[in-house]
């Protein structure tokens, strides 16, 4: 495809397979391939945000692989089994890897958005929110004003996912050290006694300057997911049934599965982060790239495990495969030690979302003692979520109405819609393929959005109606 560009007859710079057509004087035209935005911006200003961008503490291939490993292999890992009980054992597999492959492709969706606007707006990085402000300020003029709308909904649906998600975390990691330590010592023990002791340890982890010496907390992390993983897969293996007492296809129960699998898999809010602390950015995306090789390690983990777990409990898998241990024998605990000291080490990649919405809010007033702030604010923020644990133990249902709330917008459908934005000018390629993909993807969105809403509130419902019971 080509251009055809008048030309006033002023002078220019010559064109690579420039071309003249017959006439002369004002009458002359120039013929040149289509090229893309980056070739453009390239060729008129030699901006290349790869090469200018300036990162203090740029991480490696792998410590950005490391870090997408542990945002993506989080607790919801342990439920998949849960999961399998709800599709059945070939179509569990089956729907795993289509959930993996729309979660993938929506986060590659936004990085490749982020890495045109670069050239757009001439920036180096930008944040989740910022791409699609930018996308929405370079669109079409009628949808311009949704700049400010849709870059606040962005910042507050990370903020409210992932401070959520660092109280539950909280939660977690006391939960799993009270039953091994009611085992021990046979009595009870408060979680919130234990969730105040771990204030100062979260506080210390939250100081963990950046993602670059983050990086060696999160391969601790993954480090104890895998050995806790490693002897769950023990118990899981042992006196499996016949794969004929269990069910292979379940599909009034299918979206129960979507809800729980996204949810798990989603990491939709450290896509951009970990993108913009690269040292080799572009390496990023691609089939051998660092998202493609993650997402396809974390998705065969989770097709294992949902699969053993299933197999090996049936019908009466716990919502957490954790829950089918028995807590009596000593690996038993051991998995629930390790998968509590996980839990933790992943808490400072969690946080960080958070401290970077907040941060970029306010650093512009802070120009003083700029370190001094930045450090006071991680210590409010993580003292806060602390609170909200203590404040209310029970934060795990409702997170989980938020989460299916604002990772299905934020993880689903806000991805292509800032897709269709961006190439709202420069077509949605043959037969409209890139507007028919997207549809799709927002209607796989707004079913998880109501299925996972519908999910966790069925679970307040239960929790609330127990606790009443109780009392």
């Amino acid at each position: 495809m080509v251009n055809v560009i008048a030309d006033e007859g002023g002078k220019h710079a010559p064109q690579e397979m420039e071309q003249f057509l017959p006439g002369g004087g004002m009458n002359k035209y120039k013929i040149q391939p289509r090229k893309s935005d980056a070739e453009q911006a390239l060729a008129n200003n030699d901006f290349d945000p790869f090469a200018m961008r300036d990162n203090e503490h740029p991480t490696t291939d792998n410590e950005t692989l490391t870090h997408l490993l542990k945002a993506s292999l989080g607790t919801g890992i342990l439920g998949m089994p849960f999961a399998f009980m709800y599709s059945g054992l070939v179509m569990g597999i089956i729907a795993t890897i289509f959930t993996a492959f729309v979660c993938t492709h929506c986060s590659y969706v936004l990085v490749k958005c982020g890495h045109k606007l670069y050239y757009k707006t001439r920036r180096t990085k930008m944040t989740f929110a910022e791409i699609a402000e930018a996308a929405f300020q370079k669109g079409p003029k009628s949808l311009r004003g949704f700049a400010p709308v849709a870059k606040f909904s962005i910042l507050f649906g990370l903020f409210l996912t992932y401070f959520g998600t660092c109280s539950v975390y909280t939660v977690i990691v006391a939960k799993n050290f009270e039953q091994v330590l009611e085992h021990w010592f046979d009595c009870e023990i408060e979680s919130r006694v234990i969730i105040c002791i771990m204030l100062v340890p979260l506080i210390l982890i939250a100081w963990v300057p950046n993602l670059k010496y983050l990086a060696p907390v999160s391969m601790v992390a993954n480090v104890f997911m895998g050995l806790g993983l490693g002897i769950t897969f023990y118990y899981l293996v042992q006196d499996l049934p016949p794969i004929q007492e269990r069910a292979l296809f379940t599909l009034s129960t299918l979206p129960a599965f979507f809800s729980i699998t996204i949810f798990a898999m989603e990491a939709i809010g450290v896509v951009m982060p970990l993108e913009n602390n690269m040292k080799t950015p572009k390496n990023f995306l691609g089939i051998c790239g660092v998202l493609s090789q993650g997402m396809s390690g974390v998705t065969l983990i989770y097709m294992l495990l949902g699969f053993l777990g299933y197999m090996r409990y049936g019908n009466a898998t716990g919502e957490s495969i954790t829950l089918n241990l028995p807590i009596e024998e000593w690996p038993a605990q051991a998995v629930k030690v390790l998968i509590a000291l996980a839990v933790y080490c992943t808490f400072g990649l969690q946080f960080y979302v958070c401290l970077e919405i907040v941060w970029d809010g306010i650093k512009e007033k802070c120009t003083k003692r700029p370190t001094f702030v930045n450090y006071v604010l991680r210590t409010v923020l993580v003292t806060a979520a602390v609170v909200l644990a203590i404040s209310v133990p029970t934060i795990a249902p409702f997170m989980g109405l938020i989460g299916a709330f604002c990772f299905s917008i934020l993880g689903l459908i806000f991805p292509v819609i800032i897709e269709l934005v961006v190439h709202w000018d420069s077509g949605f390629g043959a037969g409209k393929w890139i507007l028919w993909k997207n549809i799709i993807i927002i209607l796989c969105g707004i079913g998880a959005l109501v299925f996972g809403s519908h999910s966790a509130i069925k679970d307040i419902m239960k929790v609330y109606s127990t606790t009443t019971e109780a009392q």
